[in-house]
């Protein structure tokens, strides 16, 4: 049974920084391209960042660039989500999918 599970969020204040994580299971995950989305009140869903299998491509929405990091590490069937100086419009649930599966979210609140 494939499951992703998030965790992570949290309340911050703006300028702060969290670490998502994206804990996978019941898939071959090595092998994996997992993607980080999020959904604001009230908006749909919103790419935020990619990152294949073995992890040398990468892919980020213009929003968080040079502010967000993606990372796996392979051996713990887990990929990370690092965010730097958050602002308040990154506030939204993060959600974590591969092919079809989604996690159920974690939710990022950015304020002071």
């Amino acid at each position: 049974q494939v499951q992703l599970v998030e965790s992570g969020g949290g309340l911050v204040q703006p300028g702060g920084s969290l670490r998502l994580s994206c804990a996978a299971s019941g898939f071959t995950f090595q092998f994996a391209s997992v993607t980080w989305y999020r959904q604001a009140p009230g908006k749909g869903h919103e790419l935020v960042a990619s990152i294949s299998g073995g992890g040398a491509a990468l892919n980020y929405a213009d929003s968080v660039k040079g502010r967000f990091t993606i990372s796996r590490d392979n051996a713990q069937n887990t990929v990370y989500l690092q965010m730097n100086s958050l602002k308040p419009e990154d506030t939204a649930v993060y959600f974590c999918r591969w092919g079809d599966y989604w996690g159920r979210g974690t939710q990022v609140t950015v304020s002071s």
